[in-house]
């Protein structure tokens, strides 16, 4: 699900709806672990940060059920649960949360505009763009129902959840074959399902895959579904056979991984932001500095590799560090 709804950009004129614009210093958009993380600094900076939180409030982490490697909860802790507490610290230091979406922006001049909710525009002398990514799913009713039972797009997240346990990871590039490696060192036996008859990872990811003796490649298989009583139990695919046969195929597994890529909750920004093909948010290395002077961007909306809930909050520390160093030498 999208935090920020992908519009095209409009201009807007500095005379449209005067009266409904509202100045502030910093201006935050996302609520996950970079948003709230920025918010906590920026709050504790005195620059009296404005948040809006996006459509899901605490971003993808509050559809995981159980988080286990952020740092300071030995006994882990659920995604909601985790998240509740990073908006409760922000709120604590003074962050004005606020439900909205970014439906439109213009960072044409040194004030920056935000349209929230198309009908009220926020001017900010900096912005955090913090908006994340979201995973692609193949689009069954069975990863809605499973969500958070068996089914994940993360498996370094939640790969423990299935040490010595059958699983099967979708996909047939490096994200695939990297997250079928990783499990492969957790599970009793992985199936790789490749849609085609290659696989588009890299030669050395290949050869990584075909050389380890508990994955198992399903070359020209589809998921059509996935069944079970209180959570996966198996899936149900379709394996292609010369130009038209077909034959249905289940295999009995416990998690269900997609490994398909992501889609980064950037298309609103992009009129003024660089991106990379897939979309994610080019930033200076080593900075959260955009390719607009007074714009930021933290956590998975800037991030193709990691993708992790504590490299998103240190992110997030970045910017507003940065957003601080920006707004004192702002003339």
């Amino acid at each position: 699900m999208d935090l920020f709804k992908p519009l095209n950009v409009q201009e807007d004129s500095p005379d449209n709806d005067i009266k409904n614009v509202e100045k502030v210093r910093c201006l935050i958009l996302g609520s996950g672990p970079a948003g709230y993380t920025a918010a906590i600094y920026t709050s504790r900076a005195n620059l009296a940060p404005v948040l809006y939180t996006g459509l899901q409030m605490g971003g993808q982490l509050t559809s995981t059920t159980e988080i286990e490697n952020f740092p300071g909860y030995p006994n882990g802790i659920t995604g909601p649960e985790m998240m509740d507490d990073l908006r409760k610290q922000a709120e604590k230091f003074g962050t004005d949360i606020r439900f909205g979406i970014a439906t439109a922006v213009d960072f044409s001049g040194k004030k920056h505009r935000v349209t929230i909710d198309d009908n009220k525009i926020i001017e900010a002398d900096a912005v955090i763009i913090a908006t994340g990514a979201t995973a692609k799913y193949l689009g069954l009713e069975s990863e809605t129902k499973y969500a958070g039972m068996g089914v994940s797009a993360c498996a370094t997240c939640d790969g423990f959840f299935y040490k010595g346990k059958d699983v099967a990871v979708v996909g047939g590039g490096d994200t695939a074959a990297e997250e079928a490696t990783y499990l492969a060192g957790l599970c009793r036996k992985v199936y790789l399902i490749v849609r085609r008859n290659v696989l588009r990872a890299s030669k050395t990811m290949q050869e990584k895959v075909l050389s380890t003796k508990n994955i198992e490649v399903l070359w020209e298989h589809q998921t059509v579904d996935l069944f079970g009583e209180n959570g996966v139990e198996g899936a149900t695919l379709v394996k292609r056979k010369g130009t038209k046969e077909e034959e249905i195929v289940k295999i009995k597994i416990d998690g269900f991984f997609l490994a398909i890529g992501h889609t980064p909750n950037s298309a609103v920004f992009k009129k003024y932001l660089e991106t990379d093909q897939t979309g994610y948010i080019k930033t200076i290395p080593g900075t959260t500095k955009t390719n607009v002077e007074g714009v930021f961007a933290a956590g998975d909306v800037q991030d193709p590799h990691y993708r992790q809930a504590v490299t998103a909050a240190g992110s997030g520390c970045m910017a507003a560090i940065d957003v601080e160093c920006y707004l004192l030498n702002m003339k």
